[in-house]
């Protein structure tokens, strides 16, 4: 299976809901709480002419109207390479931003 297809799964699991949306347009009405999240460069390191660390690198939106909310927390307990990079409200929602390595 594709290692996309999979986190996508992973991502529906620790949600609870399908509400998993990879690379959105943005005529899309998104449901909440929900996670979107786009491709970034992948993450490299190198030694020795080898690499040694290879992972794609996401980046993650948690959207929710709870202010309070623990999805953020239960995505980084979930994922070994994830940290959550900053919070903010816009548009009266809770926005937390986070880089997953894949």
């Amino acid at each position: 299976m594709d290692r996309r297809l999979t986190l996508q799964e992973e991502l529906e699991n620790v949600l609870g809901s399908r509400n998993v949306y990879f690379q959105p347009p943005e005529t899309l009405k998104m449901k909440y709480p929900c996670i979107r999240y786009t491709k970034e460069k992948p993450y490299i390191e190198s030694a020795d002419n080898k690499r040694y660390f290879n992972k794609a690198h996401y980046n993650l939106i948690v959207i929710d109207t709870d202010p309070d909310t623990e999805i953020p927390e239960r995505i980084a307990e979930h994922f070994m390479y994830c940290d959550v990079e900053r919070y903010y409200r816009s548009n009266n929602l809770t926005h937390c931003a986070l880089n997953l390595y894949y």
